[in-house]
């Protein structure tokens, strides 16, 4: 892990490769995961094998290898093309509260998953994901959505992911009950 914080009760499976990312609360990861320049949300749920901020390579040069911006590791110089690696590192993904991120699923720089969105086993995120939205396929496309528009807004400000711990263990049962009776509970609307 390099240049990257983790939030309380986070949990990352073996083998990950983790660089210049936050994982907020109780969010964990699957195994043989690799996360680069990514903000991820409170209780995230990431399967194994996914891939998250894929880095480009310079494909308007000659050629597309690292040589041409980690010149340091071939002796080719003794500074590295740093605009080009800051770029890379400026472009966050972003993995929204309460999501669900399948089995080898690849997420590009630069997207945003919207709250509570999931994200198909072996899907490729190309674009914006909106929140509660089921995306599938290469490039991933919204399939449906998990609950309705007036439930997805109530949800939204409700915000329970960032309820103290204390609260969220008070409420416990009511993260059983039906979604309807759940937002009735909690909307102030």
């Amino acid at each position: 892990m390099k240049k990257s914080d983790l939030g309380m009760y986070t949990e990352i499976g073996l083998y990950n490769f983790i660089e210049n990312t936050v994982i907020d609360n109780y969010s964990y990861t699957g195994q043989f995961c690799f996360i680069q320049n990514a903000e991820i949300g409170k209780f995230a749920n990431i399967a194994a094998m996914v891939r998250i901020g894929p880095t480009d390579h310079p494909y308007e040069r000659p050629s597309l290898h690292h040589f041409t911006y980690r010149k340091r590791m071939y002796g080719f110089s003794d500074k590295d093309d740093e605009p080009f690696l800051e770029q890379r590192e400026s472009q966050t993904a972003w993995i929204g509260h309460d999501t669900w991120i399948g089995h080898g699923a690849i997420i590009q720089p630069g997207v945003s998953i919207g709250n509570g969105a999931i994200v198909g086993s072996g899907a490729v995120v190309t674009k914006d994901v909106p929140p509660y939205a089921i995306v599938v396929g290469v490039p991933a496309k919204v399939i449906k959505y998990r609950f309705p528009e007036k439930t997805i807004e109530a949800l939204e400000r409700i915000a329970w992911w960032n309820w103290s711990y204390e609260t969220i263990k008070a409420r416990m049962d009511d993260f059983h009950l039906d979604i309807e009776k759940f937002v009735e509970r909690y909307d102030e609307r």
